[in-house]
């Protein structure tokens, strides 16, 4: 079987097949978002109840935004006359790239879609078919449709319906290219009032390319478009049509090669091998080359470095550096249309998703983006012009520009009060965790702390601290020696000097000597001597750091990163005391579907006795209501009220009936099965059970249940755990896993802060 290599990426024709065929045959489903088990679902979902949101929506249209799915729906539309690089197929083959389409948006923007397949190439019939679709979607993204009919269909489409219309082969190419191009322009110091480009193919999208580079600023004279009949200039009558005409200027130039003398940049929408080495010579000092022939480029970006060392080359290629990708583009401006509801997409509003874009590479990138590059982390340069599309950023950064520009611009049906919220709500969207995540960074900005990285020398803990102290989140204090944390900062590119960080180095510290004595008073009757300690201190991070907010010289600490959690734990312990009355617990959050559950104990207690287990649940009830949930706590067990017998059951049963002795201020209950606990159905058997819901806390009866129980929702069930946290000691403390990335470490850095915010 050949294999398939043209994309940078190794897979034989059998493997895409079965990718296909396995399983449920394509790539989407449907799915409910309402409960569909009992009859009265049914009554609610379907008739009678469905006939009072179609009588509201009768009365005032709009409402159809709030009462159904029309308002996150897009159609993705083709024709099939253009797809990919393989041309004119027709509707059905083009389904599995629409089915694609409709699983990107999903998958990076949490946009719902649908593919639908027209059987025309006439324009005014797809025209007719599609406009009357409009009651269904917020938005149409046509695909694959050759031109110039895309450009009759999109224009007339967008004059007729109400809601975005929006062609993506033209406007998503231009928006990324024009990003690309904004930093490349930048790199080289040009102003793109004076920069000349030349732009070889006239289709769908090397028209739009240059309609927004000329929104943007670029004069119309200073563009010069080329199709295959040489170039497009003043008085040309032979293979012209109207969009080409738009774009013709007064020039000499008949040719490519002789429009790209002296050109700075080249936008190649065309074929393979259409740029020669004599063009690329002739172009101006640091020529901008973007070759986005798909799937070969019109020059490969070692061809282009090996005529011109100055050159800053894009393409459209995944396994080359400045990959010009849709995906970067679509999913993010429909989302930031959508959650305006706009009526259309002008540009303005793609000029600021290119701006926003262009932006946003220029920034330090997170550990996701590095394991985008194989581990190598890009920073902003020649061949870092344009994220890449696995930057979790993107939800938040692309979005808010365009619902902005769209709000500005006059096309915007609903306003965005609260910005800041409104971010908050994108990065939910793509990170289940990012909701509880936000509380939690929202509380801690209104009152920084300052926080100790035990682990300061790695590098991931560098950038954790940086994007810590940059998001106003308090003082990170990195422990380490300072040329060390110093060297490694500048190889990763990461700016010390700014606010809100700082070094502390054991050995140079002027508490050094407090901290051993201090550790000394608590270890000498445990066999240490004061030698001990002083080694303890000037060696061990961990020791240090601990002793840092010990005595008050730091407000929390994280760490973990390069030692296994119990081991860290216990160094912690020998320091800092558990708050008085209280145990030392783990609690995981888990993100399952749309449902927040705290877990405990997941880190401290192997197999809690009856009194631990009821320590176990006031403490995880409390940390539940600090996150803002009132608890609903089931004790569990594989039994359920006394069935089936057993002796780790009744260690359970005794904790419920201590929490009874104590007449606790919180729902629980126990001992039950998981099911029972998270099931209303399931609970409704048992109707003398005290939970009025399904539990938001669980108590498990042993540690390794709850290890197994939390590491099997992660990697079976899809959802996301947040910890364990450590929960009761007297000052704030928490352990990230084994080589966790820097967002992770912000996220427990952050949390480590909340235990001291009211």
């Amino acid at each position: 079987m050949a294999e398939n290599t043209k994309s940078g990426l190794s897979f034989t024709e059998q493997e895409a097949l079965l990718f296909h065929a396995q399983g449920r045959p394509g790539k989407l489903e449907i799915m409910p978002t309402k409960p569909m088990a009992t009859q009265r679902d049914l009554s609610l979902a379907y008739s009678p109840g469905v006939a009072v949101p179609v009588r509201k929506i009768a009365e005032d249209p709009s409402l159809a935004f709030d009462y159904t799915a029309r308002g996150n729906m897009v159609a993705v539309i083709s024709n099939g006359t253009a797809i990919l690089g393989l041309g004119n197929l027709g509707p059905l083959a083009s389904k599995p790239v629409m089915e694609g389409k409709a699983v990107l948006f999903k998958r990076f923007a949490d946009v719902d879609s649908i593919d639908l397949e027209v059987d025309t190439e006439d324009p005014d019939t797809f025209i007719n078919c599609v406009r009357y679709l409009g009651p269904s979607f917020g938005g149409i993204n046509l695909e694959d449709i050759k031109a110039p009919e895309c450009f009759i269909i999109e224009s007339r489409l967008r004059e007729l319906m109400d809601i975005p219309v929006f062609h993506d082969d033209q406007h998503g190419t231009a928006i990324i290219s024009t990003a690309g191009l904004i930093n490349a322009l930048h790199l080289t110091g040009r102003d793109i009032r004076t920069t000349k480009l030349v732009c070889n193919g006239a289709g769908a999208a090397g028209i739009a390319c240059i309609e927004l580079v000329k929104a943007l600023g670029m004069p119309h004279q200073n563009v010069i478009l080329c199709d295959t009949k040489g170039v497009v200039y003043k008085g040309r009558t032979e293979g012209m049509n109207q969009w080409k005409s738009a774009h013709a200027v007064e020039t000499s130039a008949r040719s490519l090669a002789e429009a790209m003398d002296g050109a700075d940049v080249v936008f190649g929408l065309s074929a393979k091998g259409a740029l020669s080495k004599e063009m690329i010579l002739s172009m101006a000092k640091d020529p901008i080359i973007f070759a986005m022939a798909n799937p070969d480029p019109e020059i490969t970006p070692e061809e282009a470095h090996a005529i011109r060392g100055d050159a800053i080359v894009a393409t459209g290629r995944s396994d080359y550096p400045n990959q010009v990708n849709n995906v970067l583009g679509f999913p993010y401006i429909f989302r930031g249309a959508l959650d305006v509801r706009a009526t259309t997409i002008n540009d303005r509003m793609k000029i600021a998703a290119a701006e926003a874009l262009a932006l946003l590479a220029r920034e330090d990138v997170p550990d996701e983006v590095a394991a985008a590059y194989r581990g190598q982390r890009p920073r902003f340069g020649r061949d870092y012009i344009i994220p890449v599309p696995f930057d979790p950023r993107l939800i938040s950064t692309i979005p808010e520009a365009v619902a902005r520009a769209a709000i500005d611009s006059g096309v915007a049906r609903k306003p965005i009060v609260d910005w800041e919220q409104y971010r908050h709500q994108l990065s939910a969207r793509r990170d289940p965790a990012a909701g509880t995540l936000q509380r939690i960074f929202s509380k801690v900005k209104q009152k920084p702390r300052r926080i100790v990285f035990a682990e300061g020398e790695e590098e991931q803990v560098i950038r954790a601290a940086a994007s810590f102290a940059t998001q106003g989140l308090g003082t990170a204090i990195l422990v380490g020696r300072e040329d060390q944390i110093r060297a490694t900062a500048a190889a990763a590119g990461i700016d010390l000097n700014r606010e809100g960080m700082q070094i502390a180095n054991a050995r140079l510290s002027a508490r050094t000597k407090d901290y051993a004595d201090t550790l000394y008073a608590r270890l000498q009757r445990k066999g240490f001597l004061h030698r001990d300690c002083v080694r303890l201190v000037n060696t061990d991070r961990n020791y240090f750091g601990a002793l840092m907010v010990a005595l008050g010289d730091a407000d929390a600490m994280v760490s973990g990163v390069t030692r296994n959690y119990s081991v860290v734990l216990e160094e912690v312990c020998q320091v800092i005391d558990p708050k008085p009355g209280q145990k030392v617990i783990g609690v995981s959050i888990a993100l399952c579907r749309g449902r927040t559950v705290l877990i405990a104990d997941t880190a401290v207690h192997d197999m809690p006795t009856a009194e631990e287990l009821a320590h176990i649940a006031v403490q995880a009830a409390r940390f539940a209501r600090r996150l803002g949930y009132d608890p609903r706590v089931a004790m569990l067990a594989y039994s359920t009220f006394g069935h089936p017998e057993g002796e780790r059951s009744a260690r359970v049963r005794e904790a419920v009936q201590i929490l009874d002795r104590q007449r606790v201020d919180f729902e629980y209950d126990g001992e039950m099965a998981a099911d029972v606990a998270l099931n209303p159905d399931r609970m409704a058997l048992y109707p003398f059970c005290r939970l009025t819901g399904p539990a938001n806390v669980l108590v498990m009866p042993a540690f390794h249940s709850a290890s197994i129980a939390t590491k099997m929702l992660q990697e079976l069930g899809g959802s996301t755990v947040i910890g364990p946290l450590l929960v009761g000691l007297d000052k704030p403390v928490q352990i990230m896993p084994l080589g966790s990335q820097d967002s992770d470490i912000v996220n427990m850095a952050a949390f480590a802060a909340f235990d001291t915010v009211g």
